[in-house]
């Protein structure tokens, strides 16, 4: 064999898979468990090598630096026209490396609206085995719950004390204490977080690192995808930038993209796949005109109040006794995922939640990107089911140029995104007042700016205009769906597109009430079988 030929079979698997994330490492490691086909995943970062990526309490650290794709969304009209920051991985394990590891599957009401939209494999029920394939979950008694899958979920192994008076405080308010993550999950709980023995289990360490010695899986970081090579209305392979230099890697049978909802629509409106008005005003040839590839963009947002406390917060994460604490024990402060407790709640007395309530034993202001001002807690509010929508267009034609990010948070025409989020945080203005949490808050807001000069009304309005910012959740921007308007069919394959397929958030029909990393996961796990299957 020449050189040339060794250099392209080198280059060809049967699969490509673009984007090592929650749900791309997983997709991959499963495919290659089947020894007889070659696969290959496409990582735009590197490994997942610094220390901060394993330390918990560590991961806003990891906030615009070289592991993060540092994205900034246009200016918010109804968020005082600022640009709110979204942090992205881009590392082995994508997000998961980089996220609070909070394990919240959400409500089984949303995932059989999935079903309702694509297909009957989508419900709860049909999910159930791959969240249980999934998860090896510490201590459970929950039937619906795995115990021996890839992804470690644990109790937290050292919680502030302040995340007890908290959940004291709800159950003050007649809100119950429970379990995390059964079918309908109203009332408030300990956070149950990714890790293993105090350090994070992120798809690179739970998928990647255990496949990576399989000779058939063959994964390549600094890899970043350019375009999909279509050959007419077939896939047959990616362009990508390694080193420096484009490589064409070509797929025998298929490429999936597992890039997220903003890297997704990115690279098939880069391949000519998207709105063709808009392709065509940026000189791509339209292969196939998909209006919605792009659109339907949701995210969570979150509105956050902070309040002073004198003791037993995560001030102190980084003193040397804490650090020694966790380099020797894996205890102490710095194995906190930060938001030690959540809950969800409706404003409006129906029987799904509306908004989710997060804690922190911290004064988590500016996303941590300067540290922790002094001692506090952190409370916010989350809209879970916003009618607000956004896009993800092209700034350029440029593959390696960010993509433009519009959340267009509160701009539903009726006010109800606002109005909702406005009475969660009345709800976190209740909790604040409860006896619990005055016994053990200073009665001072930190946050927002002079917030103890207003009044209830004004402090909540300044804590949505000052602060909010996203949960880190965007999805439904390549949404699947059983009509013909959906970029993606159930079986996750693009419409008039043979061999390539999306397994990410982005194909998710809504955004559920709890949080985006599980059901990543689940997509990823899914795809793969549905891949097997053909």
């Amino acid at each position: 064999m020449s050189d040339s030929d060794a250099a392209t079979a080198a280059d060809t698997a049967d699969y490509i898979v673009v984007g090592a994330g929650s749900s791309g490492a997983a997709l991959a490691a499963r495919l290659s468990e089947d020894p007889s086909v070659r696969v290959m995943v496409l990582e735009a970062g590197p490994a997942d090598k610094n220390q901060a990526i394993h330390i918990p309490a560590a991961f806003s650290q990891l906030f615009k630096s070289a592991l993060d794709w540092d994205y900034q969304t246009a200016p918010q009209e109804h968020l005082a026209g600022r640009s709110i920051y979204w942090p992205r991985g881009k590392v082995l394990g994508g997000s998961s490396s980089l996220n609070a590891m909070m394990w919240v599957r959400g409500f089984a009401a949303d995932y059989d609206r999935w079903a309702e939209k694509a297909s009957g494999g989508w419900s709860f029920e049909a999910l159930l085995p791959y969240f249980r394939k999934v998860e090896a979950v510490a201590g459970t008694s929950d039937p619906d719950h795995g115990t021996d899958g890839a992804v470690s979920i644990q109790p937290q192994r050292s919680p502030r004390g302040h995340t007890a008076v908290f959940l004291k405080a709800t159950r003050e308010l007649g809100y119950p204490t429970i379990p995390a993550n059964s079918r309908a999950p109203m009332g408030f709980s300990e956070t149950m977080v990714t890790q293993k023995n105090g350090a994070r289990s992120s798809t690179a360490t739970a998928y990647l690192k255990p496949a990576r010695r399989r000779p058939n899986l063959d994964i390549r970081t600094g890899a970043h995808a350019t375009r999909v090579l279509l050959d007419g209305a077939r896939a047959i392979g990616v362009e990508a930038v390694i080193g420096g230099a484009r490589r064409t890697l070509r797929a025998r049978r298929e490429v999936i993209l597992s890039g997220g909802a903003v890297n997704t629509p990115q690279l098939l409106m880069l391949s000519g796949i998207g709105p063709g008005a808009q392709l065509r005003e940026r000189g791509i040839d339209v292969v196939v005109d998909a209006p919605e590839v792009g659109r339907n963009l949701r995210d969570h947002l979150l509105a956050l109040l902070g309040m002073g406390a004198e003791r037993d917060t995560l001030f102190a994460a980084t003193r040397p006794r804490e650090v020694a604490n966790y380099l020797l024990r894996r205890r102490g402060m710095l194995t906190s995922n930060v938001a030690e407790a959540y809950g969800f709640i409706s404003t409006t007395q129906q029987p799904l939640p509306d908004i989710e309530v997060i804690y922190a034993p911290a004064l988590y202001v500016n996303e941590g990107l300067t540290g922790i001002p002094g001692q506090g807690v952190g409370l916010g509010a989350i809209l879970l089911q916003p009618k607000s929508h956004g896009t993800v267009t092209l700034a350029s034609t440029d593959p390696l140029a960010k993509a433009i990010v519009d959340p267009r948070y509160l701009s539903d025409p009726g006010g109800d995104d606002l109005r909702t989020l406005m009475a969660g945080l009345d709800f976190c203005e209740n909790v604040l007042q409860t006896s619990a949490m005055r016994a053990d808050t200073d009665g001072h807001f930190f946050a927002p700016e002079g917030a103890d000069d207003m009044d209830r009304a004004a402090r909540d309005l300044a804590s949505v205009t000052q602060l909010s910012h996203t949960l880190y959740h965007p999805t439904s921007s390549v949404r699947m769906g059983s009509d013909d308007a959906a970029p993606v069919d159930p079986e996750l394959r693009v419409r008039g597109i043979q061999g390539l397929r999306v397994a990410d958030a982005s194909v998710m029909p809504n955004i559920i009430r709890g949080h985006t990393n599980a059901p990543s996961i689940v997509i990823g796990e899914k795809a793969a079988d549905l891949i097997r299957k053909g």
